[in-house]
């Protein structure tokens, strides 16, 4: 049995980002000449957690595709023309060796009706890590993992404290009590996603379309006492606006990213 699955919701349209998401998915957009969706899969792959499964929607067909020709986007190679089967990859890189499950999981649908469409592709495992492809952060996942398996509940949110106001968590002795999604008024936390759970949450999701992951699923499985709080006061970015994205490229640049654990 596998130790642990990564599912990445990568189908959302990204629509506060048009300038970049008009011409391709949101977790395909670059800091510094990669994707977010290779920084997110770096950080889990530092921590060991190497077998992924996306969820694609919005132009999914361009996440694949990068995937089918990651050896030759991201290495030197040598061709013999006429024969595709000689071509040589010289470099040999970290990523080789993970394994990257693509899954349609519709143009419109909702988060929550994501996730239960890669049930399917999480039967073989004890743990389901989940996070969303736009945002990085320098969470240590294993003490997220470690935190999440010494209490037996359903599942585990990694609460963060940016400036903005997302997800807000009402928090007592580390248990979730109330989960709201984009509250008028806050609290010290929000959803930063980098969730933990164990097969259970794929019974609070279900696959009609309109399935809404944080407005549907997580305020039942707080209001039942099973969620949890990791509590991550260090890095945390999400990519809604140009401004985000300009401010982690900014970052990358001055050689201060605090989200590149892997270095």
């Amino acid at each position: 049995m596998a130790e642990a699955k990564v599912i990445i919701l990568a189908g959302g349209q990204g629509m506060r980002l048009r300038e970049e998401t008009e011409y391709r998915p949101k977790p395909m957009v670059e800091v510094g000449g990669r994707p977010l969706l290779w920084h997110i899969m770096r950080h889990y792959a530092f921590h060991g957690f190497t077998d992924f499964v996306l969820a694609l929607g919005y132009k999914g067909e361009m996440i694949k595709g990068y995937f089918l020709n990651f050896d030759y986007l991201t290495a030197d190679f040598t061709i013999t023309l006429g024969a595709r089967e000689k071509i040589v990859c010289h470099d040999r890189r970290e990523e080789y060796g993970w394994t990257v499950t693509l899954a349609n999981t519709g143009l419109n649908n909702l988060t929550g009706s994501r996730i239960n469409q890669l049930e399917k592709y999480a039967r073989d495992c004890e743990l389901v890590l989940l996070t969303y492809g736009d945002g990085v952060s320098n969470v240590d996942l294993k003490k997220l993992v470690e935190f999440h398996r010494s209490h037996g509940k359903i599942g585990t949110v990694t609460g963060v404290s940016p400036p903005s106001r997302f997800g807000e968590l009402v928090v007592r002795d580390g248990r979730v009590e109330v989960f709201s999604e984009k509250p008028g008024d806050g609290s010290s936390f929000i959803n930063g996603g980098f969730f933990a759970f164990d097969r259970r949450i794929f019974s609070y999701t279900d696959a009609n379309p309109a399935c809404n992951f944080e407005k549907d699923c997580l305020p039942k499985l707080a209001a039942d006492g099973e969620l949890m709080v990791f509590q991550h006061r260090g890095f945390w970015q999400c990519v809604d606006t140009m401004r985000d994205l300009l401010a982690l490229t900014q970052l990358w640049e001055a050689g201060r990213a605090p989200w590149v654990v892997w270095e």
